[in-house]
């Protein structure tokens, strides 16, 4: 089985159903309310392990009742815990807004996940034995530099998504193999607004570029080669929380695997299509076996 360790954040989404998101000022009325867990890193771990690896997750949730049923759902998922600190801070929590065609807008306070500013103890000799480790932006960035570099010095894959979009230091980019953004984030990086362009603006910095774009499927961009577009199923999206995640998490598997650049992408594509189909974030990540037959499709 492919092991993968993710440093990240780990999150309780507080999730309100809307026909149309308010704007600046206005009050409207929602028709569901959930409580979710999520959080990028926990998400990518849960993604990973229903995908059919070995995983584990570096972070932190605060000493409440998120904290517990965070770390009873990660657990429950698959996802070793040994490296998820408890911390006297509050669990982190991400405030969604989900209109009736998918779309989302989010509000992330850190909470416990603001703690998780360096390695401790274990940490390096987990992310040393790992196939790849899997990092986002959602704890600080000293963490994620100090993962990445972690990973460099044994040899193992990093792959990284720039979210929340933020500027990227040379040395966190001088350490990371695969830079995961979506297309928004992909312009935001270099100011490009074409996916290929940004692409190749971005492989200046990293070998390996995959640009997600949702409906519209994936770009993957390397040094020395062709750009690859592999397409997505199409399929009507009930909530989009946590696509992104699905595909990086399966994604990493695909590639821990062995496949082809191509098939690996299809194949985490066909994982994120079948999570936009259900509501929230963890809650709708498909298990391996749901994945083959999406795929086989």
């Amino acid at each position: 089985m492919t092991d993968i360790v993710v440093l990240g954040s780990t999150n309780m989404d507080l999730v309100a159903y809307v026909e149309k998101p308010p704007q600046r000022g206005e009050t409207v009325t929602g028709r569901e309310f959930r409580t979710i867990p999520g959080g990028k890193g926990a998400g990518q771990a849960i993604a990973a392990a229903h995908a059919g690896a070995t995983v584990s997750l570096i972070g932190a949730v605060g000493n409440d009742a998120f904290g517990a049923h965070l770390r009873s759902t990660l657990e429950h998922s698959g996802v070793n815990t040994d490296h998820l600190r408890t911390v006297e801070f509050p669990s982190g929590t991400a405030h969604i807004v989900v209109d009736d065609e998918g779309g989302n807008a989010i509000v992330v306070v850190p909470g416990a996940n603001g703690t998780v500013d360096h390695l401790v103890p274990g940490d390096e000799v987990l992310i040393g034995s790992a196939d790849a480790l899997l990092l986002q932006l959602e704890v600080p960035l000293a963490a994620v530099v100090a993962g990445a570099r972690a990973a460099r010095a044994h040899g193992v894959r990093t792959i990284l998504t720039p979210a929340p979009a933020q500027p990227l230091p040379p040395e966190l980019l001088g350490v990371v193999d695969l830079l995961v953004p979506n297309e928004h984030e992909a312009t935001a990086l270099t100011g490009r607004t074409d996916p290929r362009e940004a692409a190749t603006a971005l492989l200046g910095c990293v070998p390996e570029v995959i640009v997600t774009l949702g409906a519209a499927g994936s770009l993957y961009a390397a040094r020395g080669a062709e750009p690859v577009t592999v397409p997505a199923p199409h399929v009507t999206a009930v909530d989009s929380t946590g696509a992104g995640d699905t595909f990086v998490g399966a994604l990493a598997v695909a590639l821990g695997e062995g496949r082809p650049v191509p098939e690996a992408l299809a194949w985490a594509a066909a994982a994120a299509a079948l999570s936009v189909q259900r509501p929230g974030a963890s809650a709708s990540m498909p298990y391996r076996s749901e994945i083959d037959k999406q795929h086989a499709s």
